[in-house]
């Protein structure tokens, strides 16, 4: 796992085989693949961003889950 702060990139290598091709997942998401079509990372742009995004909706999730904070 390699995070660049000055560009808030963060990627992550599954393996160390050469990059043959990506696809975009989603906005600022990219899956890295080899010859054969198999992951081997991942890179996500605005990293802070997603993750922290990624984080409170866990938490946020939960919270509205947990029956003793619940309005009577």
């Amino acid at each position: 796992m390699m995070y660049f702060e000055e560009d808030d990139v963060l990627h992550l290598a599954i393996s160390d085989e050469p990059e043959a091709g990506s696809v975009e997942l989603g906005p600022n998401i990219t899956v890295e693949l080899n010859d054969k079509g198999e992951m081997i990372g991942i890179e996500i742009l605005e990293a802070s961003h997603f993750i922290r995004d990624s984080i409170m909706e866990s938490v946020q999730a939960r919270v509205l889950r947990m029956p003793e904070l619940q309005p009577a």
